[in-house]
């Protein structure tokens, strides 16, 4: 006969609950060992830093408190959430926008649309330099292509005068960018950097995100007209701030004149001499007297009206950066650019 065991129900009740209970337990830790494992890798892909998406946000959201604190890696930037009036600067009118910035102090000392997005003209070569210092050896020689070649440009914009098949130093290049405002210069320093001018304007606007300049986006290297191509008087102003931490940059911007020797195809060597185009260094428009003017880059299209970005210097030597976008002549462009400086406290 066999037998048979009977079982009691609650005991059976029992061990399952504790064993329902033991897989929870165990899926509940994985889950959190796979959401750290990922986080972690997320962190890693963005090379320790806040995402773009992150910074985009909270550099269109945040208070000047919050970004003076450090919150923003920003400890060392000027900031400013809105417009700020100045004593002594008149209004901006006949521009788009126009700031001035206390770089010791990290203070903005004037601010006019500044967060504004507009169209940059030939400031954006102060990136294209910035790239070119920071990821290409000046002391390289470089090659000038077709599409490179000052033929390839048409005769309103400004070039430098390069040509096909010209040899080069990448600081040859770089001089003739800023100081002449060469669009064939940016081009062969695009493609001499990173192989190609979409390559090197992934780079431009990365290191522009790098910049926190999240209200910008670059299209080309120098600047010329796109819709999708813009910035703002202080995202140009944080890339500024990055380009004068480089004795090389400074070096170009003060330069009175430069004389590259070029290395014609044919073999002949050939000597370009490249000027500043602002109209302080040509005595076209009358000095400031609140400051000195050390240099920076004009722009100027037909979009995006007259462009001046500067670098001052105040009587006891102090930095300060001024800039004025879309004056809708040179006359507004230097009155406004003037009064800014004058407004520089005398020391």
């Amino acid at each position: 006969m066999i037998g048979v065991r009977c079982t009691d129900n609650r005991q059976i009740y029992r061990r399952r609950k504790r064993r329902r209970n033991r897989q929870a337990a165990f899926l509940s830790v994985l889950l959190a060992v796979l959401c750290f494992i990922a986080a972690y890798v997320r962190y890693l892909d963005s090379d320790g830093q806040e995402e773009p998406q992150v910074q985009a946000y909270e550099s269109s959201n945040y208070n000047t408190a919050l970004y003076r604190a450090g919150s923003l890696f920003a400890e060392d930037l000027c900031v400013s959430s809105g417009d700020v009036a100045r004593e002594g600067v008149p209004d901006m009118s006949g521009t788009y926008a126009g700031a001035l910035f206390d770089v010791n102090a990290r203070t903005v000392d004037f601010a006019y649309n500044m967060h504004q997005r507009l169209y940059p003209a030939s400031t954006t070569k102060i990136l294209t330099a910035l790239v070119a210092i920071r990821n290409g050896n000046l002391e390289d020689m470089a090659t000038v292509s077709a599409n490179a070649s000052s033929a390839s440009f048409a005769a309103d914009e400004s070039v430098c005068g390069i040509l096909e098949g010209d040899q080069l130093t990448l600081k040859d290049l770089v001089y003739g960018l800023i100081l002449q405002s060469g669009n064939d210069n940016a081009v062969a320093i695009a493609e001499h950097v990173a192989g190609s001018e979409e390559a090197f304007v992934e780079m431009m606007n990365a290191q522009a995100m790098e910049l926190m300049a999240t209200n910008s986006h670059f299209m080309n290297s120098n600047g010329l007209h796109n819709e999708d191509h813009y910035t703002t008087a202080y995202d140009l102003y944080l890339i500024f701030n990055a380009c004068i931490t480089y004795q090389e940059f400074i070096d170009i911007i003060q330069s009175d004149s430069y004389t590259a020797s070029v290395t014609r195809a044919d073999g002949s060597v050939t000597e370009m001499v490249w000027e500043p185009t602002h109209f302080y260094a040509s005595g076209k428009a009358e000095a400031p007297t609140g400051g000195s003017v050390i240099g920076g880059k004009t722009g100027f299209t037909d979009q995006a009206g007259s462009c001046l970005i500067l670098l001052d210097m105040d009587a006891g030597q102090n930095p300060y950066i001024s800039v004025v976008m879309g004056a809708s002549s040179k006359g507004i462009l230097y009155d406004r650019m003037t009064a800014m400086i004058d407004s520089i406290p005398q020391v």
